[in-house]
């Protein structure tokens, strides 16, 4: 049933804690506006920045302020959010699940903390996790709906601005700042290697908690050949390149479902769409032959993708809102929330909280 005319004259608040979160729910806040709902955001500690909220967009400086405006909803891309705030909880996923540790069961990116009414799921291969823990717990309901941070990534962009006419194939170079995981460190001086050799036109992106050291020592790589990019939206980049390299990070998986190869350095869990390399002087020959776009691998991609996020339309915003109007207009007969009070009084304490 289509919910999408319900959303006129319903609030909806955008609950975030890092930068990166403004991208993932600005294709969600656009198809709210888009059908007559109204949107706030609240910016939760001291790691997301106010400044990189748009003219028109509305902040609520308080929990205090959020229960005066008064909710239907709130989305959130994290594993964790207040439960003492009014509406409903829809979590949006802040990524996919990058396999940097044990995810059996409900650990890692498939936790269920006892925070949400509404799990938005990517595709297949999480909707099944989270099923079977919905019939589990009782106290949350499931729809798979395709990620809305994506919607960009499958429609027409007329103003890249990492776009170019430059012939060279595009490198894309993404790392995660985990210092166990991270290629920066070990491929600085391949990588330096290829900023002056010039075979390639090189991007290179960072995850926003990568030490200032190395996010330094890529910057001072920066030349005709190389550019280091920090945003906090990556799709442009991803749109640009032909090829990635990276290491153990969910922004691969969203390079892959445009059917592009990856390269990875020493990846946690060296899978047969990706193609692993464990010595830095493997890396050049085999993002070479990633750029053949060899025929099994891309078999290997397009399977992945299928399994990981179906969805190409970009029309995964409009499935979230949807969903989340149809919890909202339905008897749903959920059990209550465990009451888990050590963390409630943790968040309580860090958001400066006490009332009901």
């Amino acid at each position: 049933m289509d919910y999408l005319t319900a959303t006129a004259n319903k609030k909806y608040l955008m609950y975030i804690s890092q930068n990166y979160s403004y991208a993932i729910l600005r294709p969600l806040q656009a198809q709210i506006l888009a059908h007559g709902g109204e949107v706030r955001w609240f910016l939760a500690g001291n790691e997301v920045n106010p400044d990189f909220l748009d003219d028109d967009e509305q902040q609520l400086h308080s929990i205090k302020d959020v229960h005066t405006w008064k909710p239907d909803a709130t989305f959130a891309p994290a594993n964790l959010i207040p439960t003492f705030i009014p509406g409903i909880k829809v979590a949006v996923f802040h990524g996919f699940d990058a396999h940097k540790r044990d995810t059996s069961g409900e650990k890692g990116h498939f936790a269920i903390r006892g925070c949400f009414d509404l799990y938005c799921t990517q595709g297949p291969n999480t909707t099944r996790r989270f099923a079977k823990s919905a019939i589990k717990h009782g106290h949350f309901k499931v729809a798979e709906t395709g990620w809305p941070t994506l919607d960009p990534l499958f429609t027409a962009q007329a103003d890249n601005p990492y776009a170019s006419n430059d012939a060279r194939p595009t490198l894309l170079i993404c790392s995660t700042f985990s210092h166990r995981l991270t290629l920066a460190p070990r491929l600085y001086e391949q990588i330096k290697h290829f900023s002056k050799q010039g075979k390639w036109r090189i991007l290179v992106q960072f995850h926003p908690k990568m030490p200032q050291e190395w996010v330094d020592k890529y910057k001072a790589l920066s030349n005709e050949n190389l550019t280091f990019v920090e945003t906090d939206n990556v799709l442009p980049l991803l749109k640009a390149a032909d090829v990635m390299l990276c290491d153990t990070s969910s922004v691969l998986q969203m390079f892959l479902l445009q059917n592009k190869p990856v390269v990875t350095y020493r990846t946690r869990q060296p899978f047969p769409h990706l193609l692993d390399v464990t010595q830095a002087s493997e890396v050049e020959k085999n993002i070479d032959y990633a750029l053949t776009y060899p025929q099994e691998l891309m078999a290997a991609i397009s399977n992945y993708s299928k399994e990981l996020h179906p969805y190409t339309d970009g029309q995964s915003s409009l499935r979230v809102l949807n969903a989340t109007n149809e919890f909202l207009h339905s008897d749903n007969n959920l059990k209550p929330k465990p009451l888990n009070l050590i963390r409630q009084f943790k968040m309580r304490k860090m958001l400066n909280y006490w009332g009901w």
